[in-house]
């Protein structure tokens, strides 16, 4: 199960399979990806908090979920992959409120990817980061090569593709992976705080901001400055907008509504 709760305008959804370090089964990653939509769409939702129970975060797909290589043809793995886990890290990517990842244990594989694709990350001290494709013979898949050259360059991306070292949290925070590293019993106290603090600021002005800052890696400078004046001209019709900078002339702090 994904269970999940909204609170303070925080959306939490929670990998619950703990005997399989919350691996994802097929199931699972098309009610992530649902809820990842959901959250979007709803107005009551102003952040999300996606995190693990037990000792890991997410073990990347369910390989005994997923069947055996015996049966397939050319061409179903390449579909599988494009209609499953791309479009798993395709939805948090695409969510449009902020996701922050709870790493409370190990994230591997497409785990990994899923936690390095949210917009912030915070891990556990006991957190573990692990490209485990090379261990099992395969491609970094789940969007693996697109984000990691992006957050820490090429030669670092393939130091942990090449090898499959496990990555403790304290380096992934020192190459950039992580946002900041917390002790074990104080995540969901950090992750909270985090989320709302989001969920209290203007959604759609964040939004936007993250959509802005996606593109910008696979932009020039023409095409990203006319999406940031696009971006602003649409977020000056919002009533948070609007708010903030009246709050501003009227030396107050603002009261955002998420609309």
């Amino acid at each position: 199960m994904v269970p999940h709760a909204t609170d303070n305008r925080v959306c939490r959804i929670t990998l619950n399979r703990p005997e399989t370090l919350n691996a994802l089964t097929p199931d699972q990653r098309e009610r992530l990806i649902d809820l990842l939509a959901e959250a979007s769409a709803d107005a009551a939702v102003g952040a999300v908090v996606l995190t693990g129970t037990g000792r890991g975060f997410c073990a990347g797909a369910d390989l005994r979920a997923a069947g055996t290589t015996g049966d397939r043809i050319p061409g179903d793995v390449a579909r599988m992959l494009r209609l499953g886990a791309q479009r798993l890290i395709s939805a948090v990517l695409d969510c449009e409120k902020p996701v922050i990842a709870a790493v409370n244990g190990t994230a591997a594989g497409l785990g990994a990817h899923l936690a390095f694709a949210c917009d912030l990350v915070l891990a556990a001290e006991s957190a573990r980061f692990v490209e485990v494709f090379v261990r099992r013979g395969l491609v970094p898949d789940g969007g693996g090569a697109y984000l990691l050259p992006r957050l820490i360059g090429p030669q670092r991306a393939k130091e942990l593709m090449f090898f499959g070292d496990a990555l403790t949290a304290a380096d992934a925070e020192r190459l950039g992976l992580v946002n900041r590293v917390v002790p074990d019993a104080e995540l969901e106290k950090t992750a909270r705080a985090w989320a709302e603090r989001l969920a209290a600021g203007p959604t759609r002005a964040l939004a936007l901001t993250k959509q802005l800052l996606n593109a910008s890696l696979d932009s020039d400078r023409a095409a990203a400055f006319a999406a940031e004046a696009a971006a602003q001209e649409i977020n000056m019709t919002t009533r948070d907008a609007q708010e903030g900078v009246a709050s501003f002339i009227e030396r107050r702090s603002p009261v955002y509504r998420g609309r």
